[in-house]
């Protein structure tokens, strides 16, 4: 991460013919930072492919994975959409409090680019917030989430079966005791009546979703306790019904040393679109046209083991499993996915790592139907 201080910024800027940005505070300081990420992936599915294009393409996806009956497919990836920027500004007011601004930015999961010539893409909004006392607003991870349990690997989540993974607009009041409250934004996906695992995605949701987590570190183990709350609303095409979720998430992260075991489990009731990358939506329309909520039970285990100030290795397994409702969604709608995966990773020096993994990923639907995905995947990034 590099610093600039305003004086130096407001030269640069003069230099760059944009002087008038540069009456900031003598108290402002900014800084910047991010990663240069290259992938390179060799997957084979078994049971049907993944289109060229796909998003799953680019880092795992537990819904995506093929099944049925179609035919093994086996195709190599390379990008750098994963590659990351960071912007921070940080104003000492003049009753010595601070308020902060942050902006993040990547491409991945983004339209517009193609593999022909240019591989161009859309850059996206990763994080935009600003802090102020106990106060953050804006866009985050949220906060029934616990990052600290992601584990390190070359794919971009590395564990997203088992785990809370949502960033989303919020504001969230954080208390000095480990406490934290937010406010966040609301959508709802639903699967229609017998339908499998197709999506819609309502934009009805009038209350906002409502969580409360607790986080401390006892000694070297750190754990959390996270909560969610929120209604989900479908008034389209026929349907005019409004239905509680509810969530819990419980994680840890224990340290051993130099190498650590992270854990988490997570449970709940219309809560599809924060766990598993949306593999099981929030409800589905039942027969006489009224919502009844998925449930869904995640775990993830990941065990890293440092060899030496070079070498690290990771161990990861992990496993959502989602309610048997067939007698509304069909037989079509998932069962469980889940990956299990190893990797070596290679600190060639303080700024630049060398990833290896090798996965496996597999599928199944409530009617047995079942697929997996191989993926044999390096990476190399630079931080700075």
């Amino acid at each position: 991460m590099q610093r600039l201080t305003t004086a130096l910024l407001a030269s640069t800027l003069v230099a760059g013919g944009l002087a008038s940005m540069a009456n900031a505070s003598a108290e402002t300081e900014y800084s910047y930072g991010g990663y240069i990420k290259v992938d390179a992936m060799i997957s084979r599915t078994d049971s049907g492919s993944l289109p060229s294009g796909s998003i799953g393409r680019d880092f795992y996806i537990p819904g995506l994975t093929p099944v049925g009956d179609g035919a093994s497919n086996t195709y190599t990836d390379f990008h750098a959409r994963e590659t990351r920027f960071f912007f921070r500004a940080v104003q000492t007011l003049e009753n010595g409090e601070q308020i902060t601004g942050y902006i993040e930015l990547d491409s991945l999961g983004t339209p517009g680019g193609d593999k022909r010539i240019t591989n161009s893409y859309s850059p996206r909004v990763r994080h935009a917030f600003i802090q102020y006392r106990n106060w953050m607003v804006g866009q985050y991870w949220s906060n029934f989430q616990d990052v600290t349990i992601i584990p390190e690997a070359p794919d971009f989540v590395g564990a997203p079966d088992g785990i809370v993974f949502n960033r989303q607009p919020q504001v969230r009041y954080t208390m000095a005791n480990g406490w934290s409250f937010s406010v966040e934004a609301p959508e709802t996906t639903i699967t229609p009546n017998m339908g499998g695992t197709g999506r819609v995605t309502t934009g009805d949701t009038a209350m906002p979703d409502l969580t409360a987590r607790y986080q401390t570190k006892v000694n070297n183990v750190h754990y959390s306790v996270a909560a969610l709350v929120r209604r989900l609303e479908y008034r389209q095409d026929g349907v005019s019904d409004t239905v509680n979720g509810y969530g819990i998430n419980l994680s840890t992260k224990i340290d051993i040393g130099e190498h650590d075991i992270r854990a988490g489990f997570v449970h709940g009731e219309g809560i599809g679109r924060y766990v598993g990358l949306n593999s099981v939506n929030d409800a589905v329309v039942d027969d006489i046209l009224n919502l009844d909520t998925l449930g869904y039970t995640g775990f993830t285990l990941a065990y890293r083991h440092v060899w030496s100030e070079k070498y690290r290795t990771n161990f990861i397994i992990t496993r959502g499993m989602f309610d048997d409702k067939r007698e509304y969604t069909g037989i079509n709608a998932n069962d469980h996915t889940q990956r299990i995966a190893a990797n070596l990773m290679y600190q060639v020096n303080e700024k630049l790592v060398v990833g290896a993994e090798i996965s496996r990923a597999n599928r199944e639907l409530l009617s047995g139907d079942d697929g997996n995905l191989d993926r044999l995947q390096f990476s190399v990034m630079y931080s700075f």
